[in-house]
């Protein structure tokens, strides 16, 4: 006869082992889903954020920022092949990434930049003199770039027969994501032709991953570098770093929760029905068709996180309502009604008009150059949080620039991870979700180096290429000496 006694005691042994293997299957998890970059070259766990100091920036490695040419590079040739002219198209952020290709373009062409065109009105609709000259310090740019690029404000007209003629550019539209073999090919034939030549539109035209780390480390010196915002900028948003920072640290957030967002995501089912079908109008109107099921989307981390969601976040980090959290966001699609719960819980909730209400900030801070504000408060915050894991070319390139700017904090939720928690959340589970979004959030790199991945970009992580050591285990990752 079996011995009950026996039995009880056996299953309560092997349950007790179970959970010890458990344990150890979830505090090893993190250790094998996550790599981070140490100057040996191993991989160990990602940066973990000091609870209890959260505001101090992300674990370095033994990395430093550093885009000098590592080998030789010799200065721009005296006679150039022609002239390059380019029309940067999209938002602020999309135009930067254009910049800093069209120089790459130019260097890869032996051709002389001709300073680079923003197409202000396609996207801001804006009518002011935003264009480079309105944005960016264009004397700063030139001189920046002097030993990689010959930069001049226009084409110069040239002497001919007597004659005063303006040369003409040749347009050519070019290949998105194009090779260096496509440029050379197709583009250097066509300005030794005409001596000029006219790349529109151009937004994502040059391939981002290149084999040759030198030309990486120029589109790192143009974008962390050349690329200065004119002074009247960078005095109204050191301005409000300056006030935000009066009463201690701060936070940036980019909310996402849009109209052609969540029209695109496809995430319907949480609005009113009126405000369903405004959303369902726009998607018809402005995206391919496309059976949605909104649970799948949301499930697959499809959607933005609602404001709301953002508060159940960082509460959920330990956040409590004296932090104070400056707001990048487009006009909020449903407006007060989802700010509401996030208000509650974060009452101290600003942007630049909250935090500086003059008259000069208001007159100066529209189309670009209010974009061009928030970058630079966003950039000098002490952590930056997006709330969408779709296109973003503001939240990518922030991203980018805080790593390659010291490592700055930076808390990106896994939507993936994060969206079948709020699902069970609207279907009434409470219990155990802050720990379980905690959990979700301290598997993030929060800024660290780490290993780029497709399809992350290179203008989010310039890893390696424009990084470097001191004492690195490969030489290739040594620090140049000037």
């Amino acid at each position: 006869m079996i011995n009950e006694s026996h039995v009880e005691g056996s299953r309560g042994v092997i349950v007790l082992l179970f959970m010890g293997i458990l344990v150890v299957v979830i505090c090893t998890l993190p250790f094998l889903l996550f790599e981070n970059v140490t100057d040996t070259g191993s991989t160990s766990a990602p940066s973990q954020i000091d609870v209890e100091n959260p505001w101090k920036s992300a674990d370095s490695g033994g990395w430093t920022p550093s885009s000098a040419p590592r080998s030789d590079w010799p200065a721009p040739l005296k006679e150039t092949n022609g002239y390059l002219r380019v029309r940067c198209t999209g938002d602020l952020n999309q135009q930067r990434t254009a910049i800093c290709d069209a120089v790459l373009a130019a260097r890869i062409l032996n051709a002389t930049l001709v300073l680079p065109e923003l197409d202000a009105n396609s996207f801001w609709h804006d009518d002011t003199d935003s264009g480079f000259h309105g944005i960016y310090d264009v004397e700063h740019f030139i001189q920046a770039l002097r030993y990689d690029v010959r930069i001049v404000e226009s084409i110069p007209e040239i002497k001919k027969n007597g004659e005063t003629k303006k040369i003409k550019a040749h347009q050519i539209r070019p290949l998105r994501d194009a090779s260096i073999s496509w440029y050379l090919e197709n583009v250097l034939p066509k300005m030794k032709e005409h001596g000029a030549v006219y790349l529109t539109p151009f937004s994502h035209r040059l391939a981002e991953e290149l084999d040759n780390a030198e030309y990486q480390r120029l589109r790192c010196r143009v974008n962390y570098h050349a690329l200065r915002f004119k002074p009247h900028i960078m005095k109204l948003s050191e301005s409000i770093v300056e006030k935000l920072h009066a009463q201690g640290h701060f936070m940036s957030i980019h909310l996402r929760f849009e109209k052609d967002v969540l029209a695109f995501a496809g995430c319907f089912d949480i609005f009113t029905p009126a405000e369903k079908a405004v959303l369902q109008k726009y998607r018809k109107e402005n995206f391919a068709e496309e059976k949605l099921v909104y649970k799948e989307r949301r499930a697959s981390g499809k959607c933005p996180l609602a404001p709301g969601e953002v508060g159940l976040v960082l509460r959920s980090m330990g956040f409590d309502n004296s932090t104070r959290i400056y707001l990048v966001a487009g006009e909020l699609f449903g407006g007060e009604r989802y700010m509401k719960p996030f208000r509650s819980l974060f009452p101290r909730l600003e942007n630049h008009s909250s935090v500086d209400s003059s008259e000069d900030l208001a007159a100066n801070a529209q189309g670009l150059v209010g974009s061009a504000v928030d970058y630079m408060v966003c950039l000098l915050s002490d952590i930056f949080m997006p709330t969408y894991n779709g296109p973003s070319n503001f939240a990518n390139n922030l991203l980018g620039h805080r790593l390659y700017n010291g490592f700055r904090t930076t808390m990106i939720p896994n939507l993936k991870a994060i969206a079948p928690l709020f699902l069970d959340l609207e279907d009434g589970h409470k219990i155990g979700f802050e720990e379980a979004v905690k959990s979700v959030m301290l598997q993030t790199g929060f800024g660290g180096p780490h290993k780029r991945i497709s399809p992350e970009s290179f203008y989010t992580n310039s890893w390696p290429e424009c990084f470097c050591q001191t004492s690195p285990a490969d030489p290739a990752h040594q620090c140049p000496a000037h």
